[in-house]
C-alpha cells in the first residue's frame, strides 16, 4: 500500500491583480445560459484574493448596449462581489462585443473607476456567441493601453 500523498500548503502571493469581467448579455446567450454564467462567475471570484484588498473585480454586462457595470472600487469582499452578480438580469439583444470592451477601456481603466496605475489589468470576455462586428472588436482589442497584461477571450 502506497503512502498518502504529501499535503502541500500554499502560501498567499503578493501580486495585486484587477481584473474587468465583459459578460455577454445578447439574444445569443438566453436565459438559461446566462444563469450558467452567472454560476460560473459566482464561483471563480470566490477562488480570488477580494477581501484583503489584493485583487478588484470589475464588471460589464453587454448586447446591443452596454448594461450592468461593477466598478473596480465597488466591491471589496467575495460576499458583497457574489451578491451582485447574483442579481445581474438578462436583458438579450446584439451581440456588439466591441461595445463592452469600447466602455472597459474608456471609462472602467481611470482612477476614477478605482483603477490602480500601479496594478496591470486582465479583462476577461465570456461570451456565448461570435460578436456581431469582428472588426470593430478586434480594434477594440488593440486599442487597449499597455497596462492591460492580457485580454481572455
Amino acid at each position: 500500500m502506497l503512502p498518502p500523498p504529501p499535503v502541500l500548503t500554499l502560501m498567499p502571493v503578493d501580486c495585486p491583480t484587477d481584473i474587468v469581467f465583459v459578460v455577454d448579455e445578447s439574444g445569443s446567450v438566453g436565459s438559461h445560459r446566462f444563469s450558467l454564467m452567472k454560476s460560473f462567475l459566482s464561483q471563480l471570484v470566490s477562488r480570488l484574493d477580494i477581501d484583503s484588498g489584493n485583487t478588484r473585480v470589475g464588471l460589464v454586462t453587454f448586447a446591443t448596449n452596454v448594461g450592468t457595470v461593477f466598478n473596480l472600487n465597488a466591491h471589496s469582499s467575495v460576499a458583497s462581489l457574489q451578491s451582485a452578480i447574483s442579481l445581474l438580469g438578462y436583458k438579450g439583444g446584439l451581440t456588439n462585443t466591441f461595445v463592452g470592451l469600447r466602455y472597459v477601456r474608456t471609462m472602467m481603466l481611470t482612477s476614477a473607476a478605482g483603477n490602480r496605475n500601479n496594478v496591470r489589468n486582465t479583462v476577461v470576455v465570456v461570451t456565448g456567441g461570435a460578436s456581431r462586428s469582428f472588426t470593430a472588436t478586434v480594434v477594440s482589442c488593440f486599442s487597449f493601453s499597455t497596462s492591460v497584461r492580457e485580454i481572455v477571450y
